[in-house]
C-alpha cells in the first residue's frame, strides 16, 4: 500500500486508504466570523457600549459563546451572568446565519474536486444542531454531505472522538478511511482520537493557543487547493 508524508510534523505517513474526507465548519469550510462578531456587537450596541473590533473577535469564534462573550463582557462560563448572555448570543446569530457567512475561497473548487475523485464529504462542528443544519441546508451541503454532525449529536462534542466517530458511520465507511480537517487543536485531538488522519489548515482562525505546527497533526496546509493536491498524492 502506497503512503505519502507531505510535510507532516508527526513524521508518521498518512496511509492512502481514504475514502471520506471529514470537514470542521467553521474557520475551515466557511468563514462565519462576520455574522458571530455582528451578533455580539448587536449585544453591546444595544446596551449602549462601544463595539469590539473585528480583529478581537475573529481569533475566538472557534470558542463559540464562551470566547467571544469572554471578549465582550468579560464573563466566563462559571459566571451566573453567562447563561444569559449566552442565550441572546445565540438568539440574535439565528437571525443573521448566513447575512455574511460564506465559504472560504477555494472551498466550493475542492468540494467539487473531491466528488470528482469519487471521494465523499462530511461535516463535523461543535456547533449544535441549531445552527449547523440550517447552515449547512442555505449553503447547498445537505444534499452533498455524506453526514452533519452537531456538537450536540452526540453526547460528546470535540475533542471527544465520538462526533467523528458518528460521522464515518452515517458515510458508511470505517474511521481508518476518514481524514478530518480542521483548523484547531481540539480537532486534531478528535481525529487522532478517533484513529484518523488529521490535516490543520492556516486559512481557518487558529484561536489564541499553541501554534498550528505544535498540533501534531499529520500536514498543514495552507489553501483548499492544498489538500485536494495532498489527497491525490496520497491515493
Amino acid at each position: 500500500m502506497n503512503t505519502v508524508s507531505l510535510n507532516a510534523p508527526t513524521g508518521a505517513p498518512v496511509r492512502a486508504t481514504i475514502r471520506t474526507v471529514l470537514f470542521d465548519l467553521d474557520g475551515t469550510l466557511v468563514d462565519s466570523a462576520p455574522d458571530l462578531a455582528g451578533a455580539t456587537n448587536e449585544m453591546l450596541a444595544a446596551r449602549g457600549l462601544p463595539e469590539v473590533p473585528f480583529e478581537r473577535l475573529r481569533p475566538m469564534v472557534g470558542a463559540g459563546a464562551r470566547g467571544m462573550m469572554g471578549v465582550a463582557f468579560g464573563v466566563s462560563p462559571a459566571e451566573l451572568a453567562f447563561a444569559a448572555l449566552r442565550d441572546e448570543f445565540f438568539d440574535r446569530y439565528e437571525q443573521r446565519l448566513l447575512r455574511e457567512t460564506h465559504p472560504f475561497e477555494g472551498v466550493a473548487a475542492m468540494l467539487r474536486a473531491l466528488s470528482d475523485d469519487g471521494l465523499s464529504w462530511g461535516i463535523v462542528t461543535n456547533k449544535s444542531e441549531r445552527f449547523a443544519l440550517p447552515l449547512a441546508q442555505g449553503l447547498g451541503w445537505t444534499a452533498l454531505a455524506a453526514a452533519v454532525v452537531g456538537g450536540d449529536t452526540t453526547a460528546h462534542s470535540k475533542p471527544h472522538p465520538a462526533p467523528l466517530l458518528e460521522a464515518a458511520r452515517r458515510a458508511g465507511v470505517s474511521p481508518s478511511e476518514c481524514v478530518y480537517v480542521g483548523d484547531d487543536a481540539r480537532d486534531i485531538l478528535a481525529g487522532r482520537a478517533a484513529g484518523m488522519p488529521t490535516v490543520a489548515v492556516r486559512w481557518g482562525y487558529l484561536g489564541d493557543g499553541e501554534p498550528i505546527d505544535a498540533w501534531g497533526a499529520d500536514v498543514v496546509l495552507d489553501t483548499p487547493a492544498a489538500l485536494t493536491e495532498w489527497l491525490r498524492r496520497s491515493r
